[in-house]
C-alpha cells in the first residue's frame, strides 16, 4: 500500500465508532498493568474499600468476602492499595509475575 493510500484520521465515519453500553466487558485491559494488586489474606477482614474504590471493577468479591483480583481488567492503578485500611494489598512490580 503506498503512502498516499494508508487510511488516516480523515477516513473515519464522523462521530466515530459508537460501542454499545457495557462493551468493555469484551476487552481485557489489564495486559498494559506495570504493577500488580497482592492480598494478604491473612490482614484481610473484607471491609470492601478496594472494592467500593476500584474504578476497573476488578476485585473478586464472593459471599461477601474479597477473594482476589480480575488481573484481566485490573489497569495496576494502586487505589485499592491505597484505601486499604489494614495494609493487606501491596503493589509489585509486574515483572516479578513474568513467566
Amino acid at each position: 500500500m503506498r503512502e498516499s493510500e494508508k487510511p488516516d484520521w480523515r477516513s473515519l465515519p464522523k462521530g466515530g465508532k459508537i460501542l454499545d453500553a457495557g462493551s468493555s466487558v469484551n476487552y481485557k485491559t489489564g495486559g498494559w498493568r506495570s504493577e500488580r494488586p497482592v492480598l494478604d489474606q491473612e490482614k484481610c477482614t473484607s471491609c470492601l474499600q478496594c472494592w467500593i474504590n476500584c474504578p476497573d471493577l476488578s476485585i473478586v468479591v464472593e459471599n461477601g468476602e474479597m477473594k482476589g483480583f480480575n488481573l484481566d481488567y485490573c489497569k495496576g492503578c494502586g487505589i485499592c492499595a491505597s484505601v486499604c485500611p489494614l495494609d493487606a494489598i501491596e503493589m509489585h512490580d509486574e515483572r516479578e509475575f513474568e513467566r
